[in-house]
């Protein structure tokens, strides 16, 4: 395993959720894994403990503080928006180039297993030019898609791939994360999907409390990167 890019279709699909889990489970094999998660929108400082940061801080058994928040995710927005959007309302933006170099520094730093998770889906503008694409493209490293279980996630995820093939970019898994408001089975829409994904590994993913390091699933996941 190396670094990989944690992305979506869409905002609050499970990437955090996903990327939390893959983390306690490398643990548990003494894996020393990292991630980041660079980019957050919607970041209140008053609640910080629920943030995006926070969970993926808990599941690397570091504490949650404000320099441990700041050294994982240094781009933080109070407004739930686009990142562009979010900025501009503080009066600042996203410097792509200080993001390029930040994410390629930690993938350079890395001695195991790193994840950086993106911020909404693959298209989510950062600036007034470039998209979360853009990012990757950059990177260029895999990505682990992590798409929902919602009725017409087949169509999003389909999308997803070909625009992601269009920039030459390396799809290491696909995990479908299924949440309770889905009124398609998971099963279902793991085997609709993996008809059209080629050789990528589809694994679906329910919708569990903490501790999902134990599921079959992450287990799963884990053997595709």
């Amino acid at each position: 395993m190396a670094a990989y890019f944690v992305t979506s279709t869409g905002t609050d699909i499970g990437k955090t959720f996903v990327t939390a889990g893959l983390i306690r489970y490398l643990r548990e094999s003494n894996q020393p894994v990292t991630a980041l998660k660079p980019i957050v929108s919607g970041y209140d400082s008053s609640v910080v403990e629920t943030s995006d940061p926070a969970v993926l801080l808990a599941a690397l058994g570091r504490p949650v503080t404000a320099d441990e928040v700041e050294r994982i995710a240094p781009w933080r927005f109070r407004a739930p928006l686009s990142p562009d959007l979010a900025a501009a309302r503080e009066g600042r933006r996203v410097d792509f180039d200080e993001l390029i170099s930040f994410s390629r520094a930690a993938i350079k730093a890395a001695t195991g297993p790193l994840f950086i998770e993106g911020v909404g889906g693959i298209m989510v503008p950062l600036d007034g030019q470039r998209t979360v694409l853009d990012w990757m493209t950059a990177l260029d490293i895999p990505l682990l898609l992590v798409v929902g279980g919602y009725l017409g996630t087949i169509s999003h995820t389909l999308t997803a791939l070909d625009v992601l093939a269009q920039r030459k970019l390396t799809v290491a898994a696909i995990v479908v994360s299924e949440s309770g408001r889905d009124t398609v089975e998971l099963d279902d829409t793991v085997a609709s999907i993996a008809r059209f994904a080629g050789t990528v590994g589809v694994v679906g993913l329910p919708r569990l409390p903490a501790g999902i390091n134990h599921h079959p699933a992450i287990a799963r996941i884990a053997a595709l990167l």
